[in-house]
């Protein structure tokens, strides 16, 4: 007896219809897979075998042949529990193999038959939908995989349980969702740029790093707030759309790190990955390719903290998800991408003791010292950095004010109206969301300079030694401060404005 049973399985961070396809024949009893099967599928056997008997079904005695299709693609993980058992039970006659012509199956068995949740549940409902009606998945896993329209979700939590529903004699609600309210809770934060006393040039260049999108490079003596308000960053960035936020809910879904009360994130990703971590740890990698940092960053912020401390093969591996928004990591099998399109945030100190340029505390740094610190960052990544600016300590008056600064919310909605105006600007062009992803031909049309604006770029140009790029980073952030200030033309005063964020100590 043949059953066909649809389940699902996870290639990158997207999902892909795969086939269970379960024989019983006459012969001596074994149970064999095939299909390119990874070492947890092919002891699936051992854990179905159990599950079934403590479930209180006979496990047939016969020669069972799994075959998972496509069966070109290779297989990894415990997903492909359930779909095997309920294939023996139904090949088996313990219910209608009919039933299972358009239902979708994932979840790992226990031993005796409960039913623990799997990764990546909410790209598999997402390659399923418009396919199938129904999809069964772990009841952890239901609140992720309802937020996808089109598909009806049913919860299962054992073994007897989705026979029983297969059978036709248990009814099963399918899990709904209020999407809506998820996103009425995006204002919803714990810190607050009202809580950074003083830094008012600094608030300034973060505003206008999450207006137009931009990278950013804070340096400045220990205790000056660099951490503190780049971590406030998110709390300023638009709101994320429905679109973005399955993309990133879908990631942290693929990667195993979606909390299971939090079914949909409507929060911007904050990643602040410690300086001893790999560039596969970084961009992803494995012997099964995993998202990295800058993929759990897309939609988001990542924040690398104490910059040059970070191994500089860390760092290097950086520039192609800056430049490309994606990350390709190439195998012999295969090669897969993964989506990081991410506001990278550094913070560094401007010598290895940290306190060059204090004015309280004398830096005991020699200059070669000095120089050697700041080489761990290549040119070719500090060019891909927009805005770079010095962090100056903060003052005593400042740290004395007893009113609270600038909200994040009034902040959030400067940033949304000059977003607005970028999406207007954009709205042909799918790749491009904000001014710091324009082309050269982008720049051409939307960022003309008059003549007092080249001149004074020129001028900058010769005194700093920027290099080519640099100069189309300023005349980006010149774009994003004009704006800011509802102005269709780039003038001198904004091009002023965007080499003070370029210039950093030398």
């Amino acid at each position: 007896m043949l059953a066909k049973v649809w389940s699902s399985a996870v290639i990158g961070v997207d999902g892909l219809l795969i086939q269970v396809e379960v024989d019983l024949a006459l012969g001596l009893p074994a149970f064999s897979t095939v299909g390119l099967a990874e070492g947890a599928v092919r002891e699936a056997k051992d854990r179905v075998r159990a599950a079934i008997k403590n479930s209180g079904y006979e496990f047939p005695a016969r020669r069972i042949t799994v075959n998972l299709a496509p069966a070109d693609v290779k297989k990894g993980g415990t997903g492909y529990d359930l779909p095997m058992a309920l294939g023996i039970l139904a090949a088996g006659g313990l219910f209608p193999v009919e039933s299972l012509a358009s239902v979708g199956i994932i979840g790992e068995l226990s031993l005796d038959g409960a039913i623990r949740p799997v990764p990546g549940v909410l790209a598999m409902i997402q390659a399923a939908a418009g396919h199938l009606d129904r999809f069964l998945v772990p009841a952890e896993n239901s609140g992720e995989a309802a937020v996808v329209p089109g598909i009806d979700i049913i919860p299962v939590q054992r073994l007897d349980e989705a026979v029983e529903y297969l059978a036709g004699e248990l009814c099963i609600e399918p899990v709904v969702i209020a999407v809506d309210a998820f996103f009425s809770r995006q204002d919803d934060y714990a810190i607050d740029f009202a809580e950074v006393k003083g830094q008012e040039h600094i608030k300034r260049a973060l505003e206008v790093a999450a207006a137009g999108g931009h990278n950013i490079l804070l340096s400045g003596v220990p205790g000056t707030g660099k951490t503190m308000m780049a971590r406030r960053l998110p709390t300023i960035l638009p709101e994320l759309t429905l679109e973005e936020a399955l993309e990133t809910t879908k990631i942290h879904s693929a990667a195993g790190m979606l909390d299971p009360g939090t079914p949909l994130l409507v929060h911007r990703p904050f990643r602040a990955p410690h300086h001893t971590i790999s560039d596969a740890g970084l961009v992803g990698g494995g012997r099964i390719p995993r998202p990295g940092e800058v993929s759990l960053a897309h939609n988001g912020v990542l924040f690398l903290d104490e910059l040059a401390e970070f191994k500089k093969n860390v760092l290097e591996v950086l520039r192609q998800p800056l430049e490309d928004g994606q990350v390709t990591i190439a195998r012999a099998a295969t090669s897969l991408r993964f989506p990081a399109r991410f506001m990278l945030v550094g913070a560094m100190n401007p010598c290895p003791c940290g306190y060059l340029g204090d004015p309280r505390q004398e830096c005991v740094c020699t200059q070669m010292q000095i120089q050697r610190y700041r080489n761990r960052l290549s040119g070719p990544l500090l060019d891909r950095i927009d805005i770079q600016v010095e962090v100056p300590p903060v003052r005593v008056q400042d740290i004395e004010r007893t009113e609270p600064g600038e909200s994040s919310a009034h902040i959030r909605k400067r940033v949304n109206t000059a977003r607005r105006i970028q999406e207007k600007r954009f709205q042909k062009i799918p790749t491009v969301h904000c001014n710091a992803q324009m082309g050269a031909s982008l720049l051409r049309t939307h960022c003309k300079l008059d003549d007092a604006s080249v001149r004074l770029l020129n001028q900058a140009i010769e005194a700093i030694g920027l290099s080519a790029r640099a100069y189309t980073r300023i005349v980006k952030i010149a774009r994003t401060i004009a704006d800011l200030d509802g102005a269709p033309e780039i003038t001198a005063s904004y091009v002023g404005e965007a080499i003070q964020y370029r210039r950093m100590q030398s």
